[in-house]
């Protein structure tokens, strides 16, 4: 048995971390692959060396690097699947849910803040789903389901451009700023309880043991949506709420290409 590891230093949030579990899960002599996201490092445990499953690393275009490659013994190899689709489960839930929540609220205080937000929680649901799905499903049905997700967020993401772009240069109305830093708070909160329970799948490894939870993307969009909306009430402008809604946007989209990518 061999251990190999990598440094990945793009792979700073969970949803990296499914992309890359969904990248190898086609590699028969993989085992198992342990995560430490707060060091941005990937243990690969397989039976056979393959220069693919390095290639495959790198075509994710996340950095990353082969750093050692050493013999183990058999009995390292730890099996906690089950605890891990529960809990992956759960995180696909809290997404989801709070998708829900931030794109209705943001309809409604008019906050394209939140609605780009909302979206960010619905790319990071899909992609969970997508590595529940693959549990028991054929790949081609797995891949289908991936390039749809990615041209539906694609085209959410369009849509929430064009009408940041008309707000900016139109006569939009300033977003109610109160719901758009209540909701961003309790969206923060839902994140850090994600970030905890993917950390709580990982407790028994070795090289997570009682780390604390890493800043992820997400929290520091949820504190930028957080900030836009005290901007927002100290100057009764639209236009930080705009501006935060443009970015969120665009990372969006870069997480829709990343699907999109593993479904060719």
């Amino acid at each position: 048995m061999l251990k190999t590891t990598y440094d990945i230093p793009k792979m700073d949030c969970p949803s990296e971390e499914r992309i890359i579990r969904m990248k190898l899960e086609n590699f028969p002599e993989i085992k198992q692959l342990k995560f430490d996201l707060e060091n941005r490092r990937l243990e690969v445990i397989h039976t056979a060396d393959n220069p693919e499953i390095e290639k495959a690393l790198e075509s994710l275009n996340f950095g990353a690097q082969k750093v050692k490659s050493e013999k183990i013994s058999g009995n390292e190899v730890e099996s906690d699947h089950g605890q891990q689709k529960k809990l992956l489960l759960m995180v696909l839930l809290i997404n989801f849910i709070f998708f829900v929540l931030e794109i209705t609220t943001g309809i409604i205080s008019k906050s394209m803040g939140l609605i780009a937000d909302s979206l960010d929680m619905l790319a990071d649901a899909t992609v969970y789903m997508l590595s529940l799905w693959a549990v028991g499903a054929s790949l081609a049905r797995k891949k289908k389901v991936a390039m749809l997700s990615g041209y539906f967020q694609l085209l959410l993401a369009f849509l929430g451009m064009v009408e940041v772009i008309r707000r900016f240069f139109g006569h939009g109305e300033t977003p109610n700023y109160k719901i758009m830093i209540i909701v961003a708070f309790f969206a923060l909160l839902a994140n850090v309880l994600s970030l905890y329970i993917l950390q709580k799948s990982k407790s028994n490894e070795a090289h997570m043991k009682a780390s604390m939870i890493f800043t992820s993307n997400d929290i520091i969009i949820n504190t930028g949506v957080i900030a836009a909306g005290i901007l927002v009430m100290l100057t009764r402008s639209k236009y930080p709420d705009l501006i935060i809604g443009a970015i969120i946007f665009v990372l969006v989209v870069q997480g829709a290409f990343r699907i999109l990518k593993l479904a060719k």
